[in-house]
């Protein structure tokens, strides 16, 4: 793939154990994948090391970063039963810093195949524990439904990372995803909580896209980002080429869009360490 940008203006500092963030919506077509494999790449060109972890039994993330899934061996699927530590699913997809562990159709089965595990919730974090110093950020990217996988995901994780579509019934699907992550942290997950909420497919043509956006920041404050992704062709075309649209088209609004994203996690994410 071709080499990315370097992104300036950027502190230094890393965390010496992967930040795990679960980028997770219940509702398909928001922008979830897209927003984890470019913010990914945005964080792999800051010099960020980054894994993505493909939760999701459709595999977009990693065929959104070129990976053949015919060619997929051993993946996520493999390491949440235990037959396989997660640094050997792990594959690099030629973008500098960043490695994704990939997913296939057969994940869709893990969820009747992991009822009577023991510690079924737990899966996930007992695979990714191992390799959290090897990395900064681990993007775990979920499935769109509130399901095991989710749970999984949700156990693992510091904290979520929501992308939310600009439309009519934003705020009740987040409301829903809240109470979830509430339920997560009383039970399972006492230091769960929101990184943030990245506002997706604004249409400034929209009225309803303004209106989305100022009641979502009216429930939720700060944790809504500032940096707003916008409906972009560059940004549908890219995983139909296999690359991010960081790599695609470097220069399009969305591209850049997730660059400022990028460069506003770090930052959100260096207050979080200084507090």
């Amino acid at each position: 793939m071709t080499m990315l940008h370097s992104i300036d203006g950027i502190p230094d500092e890393t965390p010496a154990r992967a930040r795990v963030l679960a980028v997770a919506n219940q509702k398909g077509g928001v922008g979830k994948t897209t927003t984890a494999i470019n913010l990914a790449t945005g964080l792999a060109a800051i010099g960020r090391r980054v894994l993505i972890v493909d939760l999701d039994p459709q595999g977009n993330a990693g065929t959104g970063l070129g990976i053949d899934r015919r060619a997929v061996g051993e993946n996520i699927y493999h390491c949440l039963l235990g037959d396989t530590p997660i640094s050997r699913a792990t594959v690099r997809c030629g973008i500098p810093n960043l490695e994704v562990v990939p997913s296939t159709t057969d994940l869709s089965g893990a969820e009747l195949e992991l009822v009577d595990v023991p510690r079924r919730s737990h899966r996930l974090k007992e695979a990714i524990d191992p390799v959290r110093s090897l990395y900064d950020f681990i993007l775990i990217d979920c499935p769109p439904s509130l399901s095991l996988l989710t749970l999984n995901a949700m156990v693992a994780a510091d904290a979520v990372l929501v992308p939310l579509q600009c439309e009519f019934f934003a705020l009740e699907g987040l409301s829903l995803l809240i109470r979830t992550l509430e339920r997560v942290r009383h039970s399972l997950n006492p230091g769960l909580e929101i990184q943030g909420v990245v506002l997706t497919m604004f249409d400034r043509r929209n009225n309803l896209s303004d209106q989305v956006a100022q009641d979502v920041r009216a429930y939720l404050g700060s944790k809504v980002y500032e940096t707003i992704i916008p409906r972009n062709v560059r940004i549908s075309e890219a995983p139909s080429h296999g690359k991010p649209a960081l790599v695609y088209d470097y220069k399009c609004a969305g591209s850049q869009a997730y660059i400022r994203l990028a460069r506003e996690m770090i930052r959100r994410e260096g207050a979080l360490q200084a507090a």
